[in-house]
């Protein structure tokens, strides 16, 4: 594990950073660009739900990051409280904008999908409710960090919060499966080959998550080295000043 704990060095991540970031923003335009241009223009429409089925191609994806970006955010937030690496804290509270955003799309699409379907914008179904609470939650986590003025303080604090909001990213992803009742659809993508939707809509589907995901990874490493250079500044500005 000593190769793997040389990263939480804030010189050693930023100087990985500069080498990979290039590349995996660059896969990451690509894959989207591919992903979205086939699944808009190259797939047919649904028969029963005509082209609104299309901003599926938006929707799963940032759905799936909203919650696994809160997943990162919590391993992270759990290797600062147990080894006090400021590297993963730095990662977690620069994840966290990203997150929120995906919340935000995948629940302005979700009501974009959802009106012609339901016959109505929003619903108090299990799965959205999960969802707008999470939303509330990254908005927590992000208020917190700029509440506290101690780094230190700030990470703990927002830690606890996201081991608290990690339930609903919990119900968020499976609320489906533990409550039959509500409008939400079951998942669209299973280990099970018959719940999956068409391979049709399923490969370009596989393209734009990968798309999303880079594009996660991007900005995360981004945001993470924003995060280390600033703090640097700060510690450099505090000696020149006690100096």
């Amino acid at each position: 594990m000593g190769s793997f704990w040389e990263y939480a060095n804030p010189k050693r991540f930023t100087q990985v950073v500069d080498r990979v970031l290039p590349a995996v923003s660059g896969l990451a335009v690509a894959a989207l660009v591919a992903g979205l241009i086939w699944g808009f223009f190259f797939t047919p429409d649904d028969y029963r739900q005509g082209s609104t089925v299309k901003i599926i191609y938006l929707h799963v994806p940032s759905a799936l990051l909203a919650i696994n970006a809160w997943l990162m955010m919590l391993v992270a937030s759990l290797v600062w409280l147990v080894r006090r690496h400021h590297v993963s804290a730095l990662a977690a509270r620069a994840a966290a904008p990203v997150g929120a955003v995906m919340t935000v799309i995948a629940l302005l699409t979700g009501a974009i999908w959802g009106q012609p379907m339901w016959g109505t914008w929003w619903a108090w179904d299990p799965r959205l409710t999960s969802f707008l609470i999470l939303f509330l939650f990254y908005l927590g986590y992000i208020a917190l960090w700029s509440a506290v003025e101690n780094d230190d303080t700030a990470a703990d604090l927002t830690s606890v919060l996201c081991i608290v909001g990690s339930v609903f990213a919990i119900l968020s992803r499976y609320a489906v499966n533990f409550w039959n009742q509500g409008l939400h659809q079951g998942a669209s993508l299973s280990m099970d080959k018959e719940e999956n939707v068409a391979d049709v809509f399923y490969i370009p589907l596989l393209v734009c998550i990968a798309g999303f995901v880079l594009l996660f990874i991007a900005l995360v490493l981004l945001r993470t080295r924003t995060e280390i250079r600033a703090r640097r500044t700060r510690a450099l500005l505090a000696r020149e000043v006690t100096a």
